[in-house]
C-alpha cells in the first residue's frame, strides 16, 4: 500500500517520557515527508500547546487538536471548529462543582480552570507556549461567548470518577473519552480523533486506506480503527492494541520510527 498521510498522537506516542520528540523519530518522519507523505499531529492538547512540536518537526499539515474539535493550519487558518454548546458547558460545570472535581476547559489558545495544578505548571506554562491561562472561581461567566472545545477532568478517586462518568453520560450532545486512567475528556457529540482524521483526509484528498495512525489510549481508538493502518504503541491500552492493525514498540523505544521503517521501507 502506498500511504499518503501519517497521523500521530503526541503524549504516550510520539513524545517520550520527557515530552520530547527523539532524534530517531524526527529523522524517520523527515524521511517519510521527503517521500511526499503528509505528516499530521492529532492530540488532546490545545492548538497553542501542539504548534511548537509541529514547528519542531518542520511540518505544515493541519493539526488535529482537542481530540478532534479543532483542525487548524500552522498559518492560523481554521479548517473546522466544533465547540460544545454553551448550555451543555453549564450543565457539565454544575455537575463538576457539585462534586468539587478539578477540571479545565479549553479554547484553541486559552485554558480556564478553578486553580492552577502541577500539570499546568509543568506542561502548559512554558515560556515558549502562547497559552492564556485563566484561573477563576466563576468559570461559567468566564466562558460566556467563548468556543469551548474540550473539558479535561482529573480525579484520583477512580470510584468517584466512574460515578461522575455515569452522571455526565446523561447530558445530551456530548462525547466522553479519556487519555489517562484518572481523567475524563468531553467534547461535542460525534467529535473525536477518528472523525477529525476522516475530515483531514477528505480535505487533503486522501483515502482512509492510505492513512497510518499512531496512538496509545482510549481517545486514539477512533482514529486507530478508522485508518487503513492503525498502529498501537507497545505501551498502549489493551483495547487499543486489540483494535489495531499493527503493534509497535513503546513510545520510550522510538515506536513511531520503528513502525514506519517497516511499513514504509525507509
Amino acid at each position: 500500500m502506498a500511504y499518503k498521510l501519517i497521523v500521530t498522537d503526541m503524549d504516550g506516542t510520539l513524545l517520550n517520557e520527557e515530552h520530547e520528540i527523539s532524534s530517531f523519530n524526527k529523522l524517520t518522519l523527515k524521511k517519510a515527508a521527503d517521500k511526499g507523505i503528509e505528516i499530521a499531529i492529532a492530540t488532546g492538547r490545545i492548538y497553542e500547546s501542539a504548534i511548537k512540536y509541529a514547528r519542531e518537526l518542520g511540518i505544515n499539515t493541519p493539526m488535529i487538536c482537542c481530540n478532534g474539535a479543532l483542525i487548524k493550519e500552522e498559518n492560523g487558518n481554521i479548517i473546522y471548529e466544533e465547540p460544545i454548546n454553551h448550555k451543555q458547558c453549564e450543565e457539565i460545570i454544575s455537575i463538576l462543582e457539585k462534586h468539587k472535581i478539578y477540571y479545565q476547559c479549553f479554547t484553541d489558545n486559552t485554558i480556564f480552570t478553578p486553580y492552577i495544578n502541577e500539570w499546568l505548571k509543568k506542561y502548559q506554562m512554558q515560556e515558549d507556549l502562547n497559552i492564556t491561562i485563566i484561573e477563576s472561581k466563576d468559570i461559567k461567566n468566564q466562558i460566556k461567548g467563548k468556543n469551548i472545545l474540550k473539558f479535561l477532568i482529573i480525579e484520583e478517586n477512580l470510584d468517584l470518577l466512574e460515578e461522575l462518568r455515569k452522571e455526565l453520560k446523561l447530558i445530551e450532545d456530548i462525547e466522553l473519552t479519556k487519555s489517562f486512567f484518572n481523567n475524563i475528556e468531553i467534547m461535542k457529540k460525534g467529535i473525536n480523533k477518528g472523525s477529525a482524521v476522516e475530515s483531514l483526509g477528505k480535505y487533503l484528498g486522501i483515502d482512509k486506506s492510505e492513512i497510518i495512525t499512531f496512538g496509545d489510549n482510549h481517545n486514539d481508538l477512533t482514529m486507530i480503527t478508522y485508518a487503513g493502518m492503525g498502529v498501537a504503541m507497545g505501551n498502549a491500552e489493551d483495547i487499543v492494541k486489540e483494535n489495531s492493525n499493527y503493534i509497535t514498540c513503546k513510545n520510550t523505544e522510538n515506536g513511531v520510527a520503528k513502525a514506519l521503517e517497516n511499513l514504509l521501507n525507509i
